[in-house]
């Protein structure tokens, strides 16, 4: 059972790699979310399509739709901590397939930061209180953001990080493969750090995964960050 709780490392990516630092257009995300509403229903009364409806999203975890039979993958990705925000919708939103590995989900992202930006500024119009829902991944994912630049200034080995990886292996395919279970390869560095550091500080909740993450130092976290980026 323990191997199946350490297949939650990074399975929550931070944000992508370049967002919106403002809110949205809803008005012109509107317009954008045409592309979504053959397979995502909005608005009152929606009910579920090929997708689920979004309405409440930013409320709810994955696989919480009533009715919606979600991929293995990505209720797997719920279990080990995945929440809808601002953050993790806008990662999605960039790239589903590589985001969650395994999601039944065909769109191939939306690469342009400002669509995101404005299509999720209009989904958030469907919540229960959107008031309450950051207007940007930046603040969205602020809690993560608690590193320190000397820690982040670490260069790591990748050699060192190749040695201690045979725990993380055990579970997450080094070939960048996944069934159910995340990859970490290729991560930009600075995300895995900030994503183990959130775990060893006890922001992000995981027993096992607080306990791993609670073993390693600070140069181990960044050995394996630089092995985990540069594996082929």
């Amino acid at each position: 059972m323990q191997r199946v709780f350490i297949a939650a490392l990074l399975s929550v990516a931070i944000s992508s790699p370049a967002h919106a630092e403002a809110g949205g257009d809803p008005e012109r995300g509107e317009k954008l979310y045409r592309q979504c509403s053959s397979c995502h229903a909005i608005g009152e009364g929606a009910s579920n399509r090929t997708g689920p409806h979004l309405n409440n999203i930013f409320d709810r975890s994955p696989g919480q739709v009533e009715g919606f039979r979600y991929s293995p993958a990505l209720l797997t990705a719920a279990e080990e901590g995945l929440a809808w925000d601002m953050g993790t919708l806008d990662a999605f939103l960039t790239n589903p397939r590589e985001f969650v590995r395994g999601t039944r989900m065909s769109y191939r992202g939306m690469r342009d930061a400002q669509d995101r930006a404005d299509v999720l500024s209009y989904i958030r119009l469907f919540s229960s209180d959107p008031e309450s829902v950051p207007e940007a991944p930046s603040a969205a994912s602020a809690s993560d953001q608690t590193v320190g630049p000397e820690v982040l200034a670490i260069v790591g080995d990748p050699a060192y990080g190749e040695y201690l990886s045979g725990e993380c292996t055990s579970c997450h395919q080094s070939d960048g493969g996944a069934s159910g279970i995340p990859n970490i390869t290729k991560w930009p560095e600075e995300t895995f750090v900030i994503a183990m550091h959130a775990y060893k500080s006890g922001q992000r909740e995981h027993s096992v995964m607080q306990m791993m993450a609670g073993r390693l130092s600070n140069e181990e976290i960044a050995a394996l960050a630089a092995y985990f980026a540069t594996i082929e």
